[in-house]
């Protein structure tokens, strides 16, 4: 049994479809999902597209779910190569990436988060093949032999036991055939753009068959490092990839998988696009930062590396039991991420980072699914999740460290006079070597129970309710050392200690907190320590207050201790409530209420602090004037210690929606309504030195997804897609620009639009065709920030995306195709995003978009 799936051609059910099999899928939101875990292939003959994006088999226009799907045939013809192209025929669907070419951000009507920390899954999951990749970087590779990739909108908590708040990715790979047969193909482009993929399947046995794929693309950087006269933002990757099936019986069937893919790259290409008052110390200490921001020329002090190790396999079996399935899918992956880079982004060797992560994850899912023939079916199913992520990193200074903080500081010699007369060696402060040393780990379990119950009371009216219960489990422990003289002093203590000691005539050694408290308490020097204390707040007084800014990497507060247990444990019961109705054989509707949920996410970074209330800081992070806490009761804290969060606390998504699917012969129209709001979105910023990490109060959006095909004459088919969305921070008290309650969040552009034309011209009856394709995706004008925190609201940046793509491919009978291709054609640029200069003040950095790339493909298929 080959698991294929038919249908009367003549039924009213499956002809209304005829008009689209042509396409294929090639629009996304025309045509919908089947599970990514099924074991059926879908079925394509020139009247039927079978789907299960609700892990049951259903037509096309029966799916009530707003999904869109992208074919092999669409990624072959747009030279989509990964999930980051994926944006350009997906309205709804965001990708950036940002830092190195593992930090990616996934982001599906607005929501999404996780990029560059490892402490936080994405609210968008990405599913291959049916198995969860908890971290961006595990899903960033060249696509090869996929068979569609389907981006599922809003929570999807009653179909994956994996909870993703906002939407889910799913990647569907093509399973090894019976027939034998495969593709080989090689292209060339600019920037030394090599690439060559391949994939070969046929059988053994009667009842195995095997399939090997694998990619390799090579590229130069677009981005020129100017003073080091290296390339940057090149590509160098490749992957590969066994399968087995086994069919021993009509009824079982077993898919296994194993993969390995490598990345070596030189990522990414960093700006300027305000240089601020700390300029001229960068060129005082002979360095230089970038001035045009999208001449791709920038300067460094070292290449950027980014290692990126990933692999693992899965075995997923089915099993027919007349009207009842059975699936498991059982999975075991690794993601190994090294990054070492200059992050001051100069030519100046101020400060760079290292940082080498490890995730291994094991899942296992269970699922019975019903296909009776009466009102009732349903799908129950249990998912595991066990995963232990490990990192370990480090910040560096380099020569000019102190040199450029002194220029800053206005004196060569500052730091001397400041290490005299606090009591450090000479030349100790920004000292060359070491600035920080930080080792994290996080253990994560969690289960949960997912299921479904359709009742279809009379034909063409389906009830559905579902559910998901998680319980999920986190154990963190987070260790790091700052050893920065400078910023192991707090300088109001440090005041009010030499203040102690010259009023006793004693050494500052000796002022113990016995000593201090004594002072502080008692009858006559109580009035003494209190103006000591005033002065030593005072700028005029206290002239080292002066350094705060300086103390940028101040030592850490290990956790787990005797107030932070280091855990998190959350559960959730989320569900979903559905009507859909078949008006008639052209048009079909649906309305659903679903909530979805993400549990907490841990602060994996050196930013990571204590909550207020578990620790209370006295004025200018003072100890000694610190009021009562828990922590500093219990003597655990350490100079400057500040308060912030250690993790985020769940997110919890509702969305209303309202969909109609409508097809005609040669037009189909899809459109959803939808009203989506998440509680306690995870808001993840970037904050000049660092990164924080809290809960914004409520997010929401409100807004509509349109997709049509139109195929006016055999041959030639049109796609149009939009989205539009308006999105507002119903409660945003304590982000890290203010209060941004009532703002639109930035970033999130108010109109998405994806349109195509391909046009297939067939020489006679020769077997050979000419496909050309143009297509175009816009981003209307946005901000992209709400303000940085080193300007406050301003200034806001904006960003506006018009990109053109084209390809040509000339397809001839024997299996042997020649085509060119161009992204980007009209070179259009535009900023992804922007943050503050790392500990450079007024300063403002951004990523500028890639340029036009273009080359030619030859491919055979066989």
């Amino acid at each position: 049994m080959k698991f294929t799936v038919s249908g009367k051609a003549g039924s009213p059910r499956y002809a209304l479809l005829s008009g689209v099999a042509a396409l294929g899928l090639a629009l996304p939101g025309a045509a919908f999902a089947q599970d990514e875990g099924a074991a059926e292939e879908p079925a394509f003959d020139d009247d039927i597209i079978i789907v299960t994006a609700t892990k049951r088999e259903q037509t096309l226009q029966e799916t009530p779910i707003s999904v869109a799907v992208t074919s092999a045939e669409t990624l072959e013809n747009a030279q989509i190569r990964d999930i980051l192209d994926l944006q350009t025929v997906t309205p709804s669907l965001r990708v950036s990436q940002l830092q190195n070419s593992s930090s990616t951000t996934f982001i599906i009507r607005g929501f999404g988060n996780g990029d560059n920390n490892f402490g936080i899954e994405p609210s968008v999951g990405v599913f291959i093949d049916g198995v969860f990749r908890s971290r961006s970087a595990s899903s960033l590779n060249d696509l090869a032999n996929v068979q569609r990739i389907e981006v599922l909108n809003g929570p999807q908590s009653t179909l994956f036991g994996k909870n993703a708040s906002a939407g889910v990715i799913s990647v569907i790979t093509r399973a090894p055939q019976f027939d034998f047969g495969g593709s080989v193909e090689a292209g060339y482009g600019n920037f030394n753009d090599i690439r060559f993929k391949g994939d070969v399947t046929g059988p053994i046995t009667d009842t195995i068959a095997f399939a090997i794929d694998g990619s390799y693309n090579k590229r130069d950087g677009y981005g020129t490092i100017v003073n080091l006269n290296r390339d940057i933002n090149d590509r160098n990757r490749w992957t590969a990839r066994g399968q087995l099936l086994f069919e021993p019986t009509d009824t079982l069937r077993i898919r296994a998988i194993a993969d390995y893919s490598d990345i070596d790259e030189a990522c990414c290409v960093v700006s300027t696009q305000v240089a601020g008052p700390t300029a001229p110390a960068v060129f005082g200490v002979g360095g230089a930062l970038s001035t045009d921001f999208f001449s791709y020329d920038i300067f460094l002090n070292k290449v950027p590396v980014n290692e990126v190790q990933n692999y693992g396999g899965s075995i997923q079996a089915d099993l027919e039991l007349g009207a009842i399935s059975l699936t498991s899918i059982t999975s075991y992956r690794e993601l190994k991420n090294f990054v070492d880079q200059d992050v001051d982004f100069t030519s100046a060797d101020i400060v760079s980072e290292v940082r080498d992560q490890q995730v291994e994850t094991f899942t296992q899912e269970v699922r019975i699914a019903s296909d009776f023939d009466g009102p009732i079916n349903f799908l129950l199913g249990g998912f595991y999740f066990d995963e232990r992520v490990t990192q370990e990193s480090a910040l560096t200074t380099g020569p000019a460290a102190r040199p450029f903080f002194s220029l800053l500081a206005g004196n060569p010699l500052v730091f001397n006079g400041v290490e005299q007369a606090l009591g450090l060696p000479q030349n100790s402060i920004f000292s060359t070597g070491a600035l920080t040393a930080e080792s994290y780990s996080l253990d994560n379990q969690s289960y949960s129970i997912f299921g479904t119950v359709d009742f279809e009371p009379v034909d063409g009216l389906v009830f559905t309710a579902g559910f998901n219960y998680t319980d999920d489990k986190k154990d963190f422990a987070l260790s790091g050392q700052a050893f920065d003289e400078l910023a192991n002093i707090n300088l109001v203590d440090a005041f009010i200690v030499g203040g102690i000691a010259q009023a006793l005539q004693i050494p500052a050694s000796q002022v113990t907190p016995t000593v201090i408290n004594s002072f502080a308490t008692g009858a006559q020097t109580a009035p003494i320590f209190a103006q000591i204390a005033a002065g030593a707040q005072n700028p005029a007084v206290n002239q080292l207050l002066g350094l705060r800014p300086f103390q940028f990497q101040p030592p850490f507060l290990n956790t787990p201790n005797a107030v932070e247990n280091g855990k998190t444990n959350d559960n959730d019961f989320s569900y979903t409530l559905r009507v859909a109705y078949q008006f008639n054989d052209n048009l079909n509707g649906y309305f659903s209420y679903a909530t979805g949920f993400k549990a907490s996410s841990i602060n994996l970074s050196r930013d990571s602090r204590p909550a207020f209330g578990d620790y209370i800081p006295g004025p200018l992070n003072s100890s000694i004037l610190a009021p009562s806490s828990p922590i500093r009761d219990a003597g655990l804290g350490v100079a400057n210690l500040t308060t912030g969060s250690r993790f985020a606390g769940p997110e919890d998504a509702e969305v209303w929606e309202l969909g109609l699917k409508g097809q005609w012969d040669g037009l189909s129209v899809n459109l959803a309504l939808f009203d989506q709001t998440i509680k306690g979105f995870q808001s993840f910023l970037f904050t000049g030195t660092g990164f924080q990490l809290n809960n914004a109060g409520q997010q929401s959006v409100k807004g509509f997804e349109l997709s049509s095909t139109i195929s006016p004459t055999d041959g030639l088919d049109f796609t149009f897609a939009a989205t539009y969305l308006d999105p507002v921070f119903d409660s945003f008290v304590s982000s890290p620009v203010g209060d941004l309650t009532g703002q639109r969040p930035g970033g999130i552009p108010e109109w998405n639009l994806a349109t195509s034309a391909t046009y297939t011209h067939d020489f006679g009856s020769s077997g050979n065709s000419l496909v050309t394709r143009l297509d175009y995706s816009h981003e209307s004008n946005t901000d992209i920030n709400n303000g940085l925190p080193t300007f406050g609201s301003n200034p806001i940046f904006t960003r506006e995306v018009n990109l053109v793509n084209a390809s040509m491919t000339f397809k001839m009978e024997n299996g042997l195709e020649v085509g060119a291709y161009a992204r980007n054609l009209l070179d259009d640029q535009y900023i992804i995003t922007v943050f503050d200069g790392v500990a450079q003040a007024g300063t403002v950095s951004g990523y500028p978009s890639q340029p036009r790339t273009y080359g030619g493909i030859v491919r055979f298929k066989f």
